[in-house]
């Protein structure tokens, strides 16, 4: 089979949602959610492996360090390993008090009871309820008409109400979800709310929550923040109800939905950390808490250490976080591009001239460092790499600042190096081949062995020892200052005819280990560029072997 020509015959549009007058569109998120993390249950068992009780329990500490208030920690009435892990973490008193501990379970008297009793003794602790609404369900799956659904809805809210009447120790909540909600009829979602509602007599103050899932994500972002904001309007006693969003990634546009769902009047999202769930996956808490983070909204949620984040979640889940992945992938602040490096690179020098905190570097909407990242790895070198990349990776490594003309002329040598070795070059590999070309004297003609200078009036004297040619010679030059009297002696030794052009130098690092840095470009009778760098604990011995790094480039 191939893909068809005419897919309509197949596969219609999603409709279109009645909604006249639609105010999402111009709303903005000024605050947090309430956020649920389903990565115990909806995350776990989309797993090849289920996590068992020890990673249950890290990934369950992880979720508390992180700042989640409320955690759906299983299904306890899926079987015994399950239930004795959700009891456990309360009779062993894991569940801090600020914590609420979520259960999910299908509409069935039975399995209702068993969820109750996995959390008795809990201090408060949520109990969810769903059953699917959705016209495919109802014709395939369960062969009912909607008077049936609705009673099944129905049946499950009384039994939370009884059950709750059961153990009063716990101050217990109540959260229904009509499942598949995103492809059902929206009347009947409402009614079906509604009905529960009826039965379980929430108020302002004990709102109930009313969980509208993108079960399988069929339609476009905007039309399901439509479905939410008809829910929202056309819902008795509104007040009375959290609504609360379930996006999956069918369309890939999970993160999308449950934000415009929020704009549209949702006041909860679950899903996991980075978007782990069937098929496709559940809406990534991380990536919609760090676009808030980055808009000015403090998420209430903290991702301070975002490798330590991600290295649990991969050993509990065995699975990878993608290198791409939004905020936590291995290679979103990383540039190889030439142009991306050399903007990243002009935004962080502007930043240090900055009198404020605001943020602004070009192609990082975020600072890494607020993740726990280090600017280290914000710039690597390939063979797409250009000046600005390797100018950074020595800045950052070395603490070497190179002028710009240097800048282009040491990114020729390090390209021939990326395209020579076919990979990506590290830091060591650049600082070996910036010791090569500008300051290992080892076989090249022009090396310091000591040095002294003099004055002569206005003039001043220039006398060393160097090797010249693998021999010992003694040198002497005058000019009206330091590096113009080495450059005499050079050239009255049988050494190049300079000039020089550009000089700057610069301390690296602080105290009494500091080094100075000395960088020259000098040109030749021809018209010949040589660049030069010296480093040493004296700043004048820095710029001597900087005119004679540059000489050896001849």
């Amino acid at each position: 089979m191939t893909m068809l020509r005419d897919p309509s015959v197949k596969y219609s549009a999603f409709p279109q949602v009645p909604l006249a007058n639609r105010e999402w569109p111009g709303r903005v998120t000024t605050t947090a959610p309430i956020w649920l993390s389903t990565d115990m249950r909806d995350g776990n068992q989309s797993l090849i492996d289920p996590m068992d009780a020890e990673k249950k329990a890290r990934f369950f500490d992880l979720l508390v360090r992180c700042g989640f208030k409320e955690i759906e920690v299983g299904f306890p009435s899926a079987g015994a390993t399950e239930f004795d892990f959700i009891s456990g973490l309360v009779k062993n008193g894991r569940i801090p008090d600020d914590v609420t501990p979520q259960v999910l379970t299908q509409s069935r008297a039975d399995l209702i009871r068993t969820s109750f009793d996995s959390l008795e003794g809990a201090k408060t602790a949520i109990v969810h309820v769903y059953n699917a609404v959705s016209p495919a369900w109802r014709k395939i799956v369960f062969g009912m008409e909607m008077d049936e659904i609705k009673g099944i809805a129905i049946e499950g809210a009384k039994q939370l109400r009884d059950n709750a009447a059961r153990l009063p120790g716990t101050d217990w909540r109540f959260e229904y979800s009509p499942e598949t909600f995103s492809t059902a009829e929206l009347d009947f979602s409402i009614a079906c709310c509604e009905a529960v509602m009826d039965i379980l007599q929430p108020t302002a103050d004990k709102p109930i929550i009313l969980n509208l899932p993108a079960t399988v994500e069929a339609s476009t972002a905007n039309i399901y923040a439509d479905q939410i904001e008809y829910f929202c309007k056309n819902l008795s006693n509104r007040d009375r109800a959290i609504i609360s969003l379930h996006t999956h990634n069918d369309r890939g546009t999970g993160v999308a939905a449950a934000e415009l769902g929020l704009l549209a009047g949702a006041d909860r999202v679950e899903g996991c950390l980075f978007g782990n769930g069937e098929r496709t996956g559940n809406t990534c808490l991380v990536t919609i808490a760090l676009n808030m983070y980055t808009q000015g909204v403090d998420p209430e949620l903290d991702f301070s250490n975002i490798d330590e984040v991600i290295q649990t979640v991969e050993y509990c889940n065995n699975l990878p976080v993608h290198p791409r992945h939004p905020y936590g992938g291995e290679l979103v602040y990383t540039a190889f591009s030439g142009s991306h490096q050399d903007a990243i690179k002009k935004g962080f020098a502007a930043r240090e001239r900055q009198n404020d905190e605001r943020w602004e570097v070009p192609y990082l909407p975020i600072d890494p460092a607020d993740l726990g990242r280090s600017y280290e790895a914000v710039i690597r070198v390939n063979s797409q790499s250009g000046k600005g990349g390797v100018a950074w990776v020595l800045e950052q490594d070395k603490g070497l600042k190179l002028p710009k003309k240097m800048q282009a002329s040491f990114s020729h040598v390090v390209q021939a190096l990326a395209d020579q070795t076919s990979r990506e070059l590290g830091a060591e590999d650049i600082w070996h081949a910036f010791e090569g070309q500008y300051l290992t004297t080892e076989a090249k003609r022009f090396q310091l062995v000591d040095w002294s200078e003099t004055h002569s009036g206005a003039d001043r004297i220039f006398a060393g020892e160097l090797t010249i040619d693998g021999t010992p010679r003694s040198v002497s030059g005058r000019g009206n200052g330091l590096m113009s009297s080495v450059i005499a002696a050079l050239s009255e030794s049988g050494g190049p005819v300079m000039d020089i052009v550009d000089y700057s130098e610069h301390a690296i690092g602080q105290g009494s280990n500091v080094q100075a840095a000395a960088y020259v470009e000098c040109r030749t009778p021809d018209g010949k560029s040589l660049f030069g760098c010296g480093l040493d604990t004296d700043v004048a011995t820095a710029s001597v072997r900087a005119i004679l790094s540059a000489a050896n480039g001849v």
